[in-house]
């Protein structure tokens, strides 16, 4: 029975990495794997999952208007499971879309992303993964600074200083953000 999988983890937890490792186990049994991740993520280049260990893959940007459900129902050949990336960055209708693929196509979907932004807020991505997953499960890493579990994302400045204002997505990798724990992002050893 298929269902829809939201694993979620701190910067530098993971995320990536294990998304192309599924991706590899799925292939190497010669079954079709779709791999999706946000328009938004451009550090790499649009529509490329990139981990921090230099592995990288192409996969289908989402866009706002992009159909998921519809991109999975007419591929040929069918898919085996959807793998989505960057999954916080996506609208409610986009995790609507990959709930009715579990539901209505019987292929599983695993969301890969962020809980919450650098102020401790959910991302609209994550707010309805964590309503409609089945299977909800937190990848873990360790805080930036001490040796705590990291759970949130610290938002720094050019001078490495912390940042707690300002639009809610600013893309960047270990130059704006470290995961730290909820001590260290309330008064980071800087």
């Amino acid at each position: 029975m298929a269902q829809l999988f939201f694993k979620y983890g701190a910067m530098n937890s993971g995320k990536s990495i294990e998304i192309l490792k599924v991706a590899h186990n799925y292939e190497e049994q010669n079954k079709n794997v779709l791999i999706f991740t946000s328009s938004l993520d451009n550090r790499d280049e649009i529509g490329y999952v990139s981990s921090r260990i230099g592995l990288k893959r192409k996969a289908i940007p989402i866009y706002g208007d992009t159909d998921i459900f519809q991109i999975v129902k007419d591929y040929i050949p069918p898919v085996s499971c959807v793998l989505v990336d960057e999954v916080q960055f996506v609208s409610k209708e986009h995790v609507l879309q990959m709930a009715r693929i579990v539901d209505e196509l019987n292929i599983p979907v695993m969301g890969f992303g962020l809980k919450n932004d650098f102020s401790n807020e959910l991302f609209e991505g994550s707010k309805y993964m964590l309503l409609y997953a089945d299977k909800i499960e937190e990848m873990k890493t360790i805080c930036w600074f001490c040796e705590r579990k990291a759970t949130m994302a610290l938002r720094i400045d050019e001078n490495k200083k912390p940042v707690y204002t300002g639009e809610q997505i600013e893309i960047g990798g270990n130059d704006r953000y470290y995961p730290v724990c909820r001590k260290c992002h309330a008064n980071p050893p800087l």
